[in-house]
């Protein structure tokens, strides 16, 4: 659920990012060169934007965002801040399901009294249970949002010169794996994913979190599978590569 709703408003900062982008390389354009007479010549040839290449390039950007030395620490710092709730949800979990145990092993031995009030307290105990974890999932959402809003702000102009400088025409994102996505498969050569987290990290000066093996994956408080949908990110791995 959480990693769903992160892919869904990181794609819409994308957009509003790469939009504001185009928008101040149009303005730097002077409005008044589209009406010079196409017939001077002497007048040299203006264009509305940079020149870029031909290539088509892929970047995944979650993945580029997470993987960064900042992604990576302020992610750790995240999820640390949130130890506190998820303890809470598990006591409330282990509540419920000594509840539900009592049922299952004591239920043929209760009076129809006892029995009704055994079952109405695990169901409000259980609705209790599941608007706590969508909270604290929905929570955990939007501060990782945050994040991911922030260091993409950043790292838009560098993808956009990275691009230009190296020949890209186009380059599409690869967060979402085939049929998710309309992109089919794409080869190493031309994802540009790396090269772009080595100088975001070279340009922000933060330094690789000590205990961090891998990124941290962007998941939030999750309740256990037996009383919620495990939340689990597709991961660009699943689509062939060279």
């Amino acid at each position: 659920m959480t990693s769903k709703f992160l892919r869904v408003l990181l794609a819409g900062a994308v957009i509003l990012t790469f939009s504001a982008l185009a928008q101040t390389g149009s303005a730097a354009t002077p409005s008044g060169a589209a009406a010079t007479p196409a017939s001077s010549s002497s007048a040299p040839a203006t264009t509305t934007g940079p020149t870029t290449g031909t290539k088509v390039g892929t970047i995944n950007i979650q993945e580029a965002i997470f993987g960064t030395n900042e992604g990576q620490r302020d992610m750790q710092a995240l999820q640390k801040k949130f130890e506190p709730k998820q303890a809470e949800l598990k006591g409330q979990n282990d509540e419920l399901e000594a509840l539900k145990k009592q049922l299952s092993t004591q239920g043929d031995k209760l009076n129809d009294d006892a029995a009704a009030n055994l079952k109405k307290q695990i169901d409000g105990k259980q609705k209790t249970f599941d608007r706590a974890v969508q909270d604290a999932q929905e929570d955990f959402g939007t501060q990782q949002q945050d994040v991911a809003t922030r260091i993409l702000q950043k790292m838009a102009p560098m993808i956009v010169k990275y691009s230009q400088d190296n020949g890209f025409g186009i380059i599409v994102d690869t967060s979402k794996p085939w049929p998710q996505s309309n992109i089919l498969w794409w080869g190493e050569a031309v994802d540009i994913t790396k090269p772009v987290v080595e100088a975001y990290n070279v340009q922000s000066g933060v330094a690789a979190p000590a205990a961090s093996g891998t990124a941290p994956k962007p998941a939030g408080p999750k309740a256990p599978a037996t009383t919620a949908p495990k939340s689990t990110a597709p991961k660009s791995t699943e689509t062939p590569k060279q």
